[in-house]
């Protein structure tokens, strides 16, 4: 599956029941790109007793997740289908719960785990050169994300901003590492956003947990409105609303289902 392009491998664990501890060896295999099925993430489905389902999310190079808003939004399409939940559904992540909404079928509406930590100061000082890096954490334990304005952001050189992406994610000032979302408002309430995301190590389609984040940031600081601001990804729109005062984050968008099978 895929939301705006980020893709996944899904696997319905609640037969085959392997532990938690044999997935990021399987991650990182079915993952990788060329030698295997290849995604950006593996979601595992499993039994839960605080929600509809559990989804446990692992980054490419095996990784555990604590949560990813476009693969929450395609893991509802397929508890919906498959008679795991119904049109409204609970989804128990490691990041906390996550309520999912079917508006059509292939719409889905989420909201993501609340910002936990807002750091709107934070800065990063690289080579010499001092970003501005708003820091923003879903959930707990949060899931870390920084938002930094990049003019031009759809003409930049996309290596040198891979680079500067790099050494962002691992900078010492988050000890965690962080999601590194490049954005530029190119109208009113309409963002553009390019993510580094930690785990795959690269840039990805779209990151919607990027997308809430800066959304939430910007909103903070008074340069969006907060409801209905789209975000334009390399893979396409996604839409967020944030409500400063509930401090309730909303991310929707399309939910695709590309294939079915087994691995042999």
């Amino acid at each position: 599956m895929n939301g705006a392009g980020n893709d996944f491998v899904i696997v319905d664990n609640r037969q085959l029941r392997l532990p938690d501890e044999a997935w990021p060896e399987i991650a990182r295999a079915l993952c990788e790109r060329h030698l295997s099925i290849g995604a950006d993430g593996l979601m595992v489905v499993d039994p839960s007793e605080k929600a509809d389902y559990r989804m446990r999310y692992y980054n490419s190079d095996g990784s555990l997740g604590e949560m990813c808003g476009n693969g929450a939004r395609c893991i509802c399409r397929y508890g919906y289908e498959n008679g795991l939940a119904g049109e409204v559904q609970t989804v128990e992540t490691t990041a906390g719960l996550v309520t999912g909404w079917r508006l059509d079928q292939r719409n889905y509406r989420i909201r993501l785990n609340d910002p936990s930590v807002i750091r709107l100061d934070a800065a990063a000082d690289i080579g010499g050169t001092v970003y501005a890096t708003p820091y923003v954490e879903l959930g707990d334990p949060g899931l870390p994300h920084i938002a930094v304005e990049m003019p031009g952001l759809a003409d930049c050189d996309r290596q040198q901003l891979r680079e500067l992406g790099q050494q962002l994610r691992f900078y010492e000032g988050y000890p965690k590492g962080a999601n590194v979302n490049f954005y530029e408002i190119v109208g009113p309430d309409h963002v553009r956003e390019l993510t580094y995301e930690r785990g795959v190590e690269d840039f990805t389609l779209a990151c919607g947990t990027g997308n809430g984040a800066t959304v939430a940031a910007l909103t903070l600081r008074g340069l969006v409105f907060g409801r209905q601001t789209r975000v334009q990804n390399d893979g396409g729109i996604l839409t967020v609303d944030y409500d400063p005062v509930d401090n309730a984050l909303y991310l929707t968008g399309g939910a695709d289902a590309v294939c079915e099978g087994i691995l042999l």
